[in-house]
């Protein structure tokens, strides 16, 4: 059995029922959602000078009978192909329909599995950097860690995160439901 942590976005087209639409998808796996945050597009202008527009965010808890951490990385694959993701290798930043993001795992027994596989790198890389990930899953466990960096809630306090939250808007009239 594994225990994950994904962080939904979406900044293209119907933002609220992409993110529902994942929702539903996951729903046998879902143990809690966070609240929903309004937030900036990352990374700047794409190739043609364009910005992205904002996101919506959210983070799931989810459980999954399997001891695979590679199916959640399926499982989010899926979820954004069914929204009709395309990836643009030119504008890493570019606008999606859905992103979904793989920040943690844990085995049944509790321990974080760590991988540096290229495919798959547990945490998520930049996720202890990323307040649109780190504020949300507050929402759901108080008392998160995210491995190798310690606990979300100091996390959110200390430069880089701190400096972006207040860039986050709670959408307090949005409600994602497992």
């Amino acid at each position: 059995m594994t225990r994950a942590v994904l962080s939904l976005g979406s900044n293209l087209g119907d933002r609220a029922a992409h993110l529902r639409a994942a929702l539903a998808a996951l729903d046998d796996f879902v143990m809690a959602v966070s609240g929903v945050y309004e937030t900036p597009p990352w990374g700047g202008p794409g190739p043609d000078g364009r910005e992205s527009s904002p996101y919506l965010n959210a983070v799931v808890l989810a459980v999954d009978d399997g001891d695979d951490p590679y199916a959640w990385l399926t499982r989010a694959r899926e979820l954004e192909r069914a929204a009709g993701r395309d990836r643009d290798p030119s504008w890493r930043f570019a606008p999606r329909t859905l992103d979904v993001d793989v920040i943690t795992v844990w085995t049944a027994a509790g321990a974080a599995i760590i991988s540096d596989d290229p495919d798959l790198v547990l945490p998520h890389p930049r996720a202890h950097q990323r307040a649109f990930v780190l504020r949300p899953w507050l929402d759901i466990q108080p008392y998160a860690q995210l491995p190798g960096h310690g606990w979300v809630y100091d996390l959110v306090r200390a430069d880089p995160v701190a400096a972006d939250l207040p860039n986050l808007r709670p959408c307090t009239d949005l409600f994602l439901e497992p």
